[in-house]
């Protein structure tokens, strides 16, 4: 059996590669371990023999001979090939010299530490516990799911809780998933009010209005209002809006229990079809481009607003602390 996987993941990309599946582990040849981490074979025939001179791993339990179809001239020739399992692909990418295998070993560092901290990560169960993407990948899934709808967390971090838990190919500081992050929050915000964030934040950020336009902000509803406050499109949203929204997040979570109860893997792609599929079918708006506004626009006009409504918010603070000194003092 044979499943095209996420080995490990960089800042930039997920590397993916297409294993064999067999006797609940990974397998590949000398030559595709050689492609994963980007060296020739004659470096990994070496590496492989010193980690079996060094009785690191036992040939008998990590080596497996399979039958595989090449083409030789014009001809697919069937082949008896060793193929090497996981926990020999891990111990040669913590030998192999080149840029990919340091990626790789990052990587499994920060795997081994969150393992470590967390008590739990979610593709190191995956690969220990039967086929990848097999009925406990999907058990764990939808126990996770379950734990973000249940939790105390703001909208956006269970927003965030259900893409990280539930796309397969998530990498939480990656450009590509701040991106895919930012389109859905814009999707939602554009289907709720009609506008993009950016948009939300640079039409209703007014020195002029009570609080400046904020609905809610970091120390609402006494506190004050802190420059970080402003550039927050949610913090702008009244309160129909803000249902409409918690309802959103709701049916997300709706949607990736139900994916999930299926046995289907999403990707962030696929997230995001999904997403205009499932406001097409409520009737909502769908985000046509990007919007009129850029987020720094935005964030430009949040700030200069803010600067001068700061001047009036610590007079006005000012004199309730007086006024509030002075009944003590009756």
């Amino acid at each position: 059996m044979q499943n095209n996987i996420v080995f490990y993941q960089t800042e930039k990309q997920n590397v993916t590669i297409n294993v064999t599946y067999l006797n609940e582990s990974f397998w590949l040849s000398q030559k595709m371990i050689a492609q994963l981490f980007n060296v020739e074979v004659p470096a990994i025939s070496k590496h492989l023999t010193n980690i079996y001179i060094e009785n690191e791993l036992q040939k008998e339990a990590t080596i497996s001979i399979l039958e595989t179809v090449q083409l030789e001239g014009k001809r697919n020739v069937k082949r008896n090939v060793e193929f090497y399992n996981l926990d020999v692909i891990i111990a040669v990418g913590y030998r192999v010299n080149s840029k990919e295998a340091t990626q790789f070993r990052i990587w499994a560092t920060q795997t081994l530490k969150e393992f470590i901290i967390k008590g739990f990560v979610l593709n190191d169960e995956m690969l220990k516990n039967g086929k990848p993407f097999g009925k406990d990948y999907f058990d764990e899934l939808l126990e996770r799911i379950r734990e973000i709808r249940s939790s105390e967390r703001r909208l956006y971090q269970k927003l965030g809780d259900i893409f990280e838990q539930c796309s397969a190919d998530y990498s939480k500081n990656s450009e590509e998933t701040k991106l895919f992050f930012k389109m859905v929050q814009n999707k939602l915000h554009f289907a709720i009010s009609g506008r993009t964030a950016a948009e939300i934040i640079f039409e209703r950020a007014d020195k002029s209005k009570d609080f400046m336009g904020l609905s809610t902000w970091k120390n609402a509803p006494s506190g004050k209002i802190l420059k970080s406050d402003v550039s927050i499109a949610k913090n702008y949203l009244n309160e129909n809006e803000i249902g409409d929204l918690n309802l959103l997040v709701s049916a997300f979570l709706d949607l990736a229990e139900f994916q999930a109860r299926r046995n289907q893997i999403m990707n962030m792609k696929d997230w995001l079809e999904r997403t205009n599929k499932f406001l097409e079918s409520n009737s909502l708006d769908i985000l046509p481009n990007a919007g009129k506004i850029s987020h720094e626009q935005a964030i430009d006009k949040a700030h200069a607003e803010f600067e001068e409504f700061r001047i009036l918010q610590d007079k006005n603070y000012i004199s309730d602390l007086d006024e509030s000194i002075k009944k003590i003092k009756k």
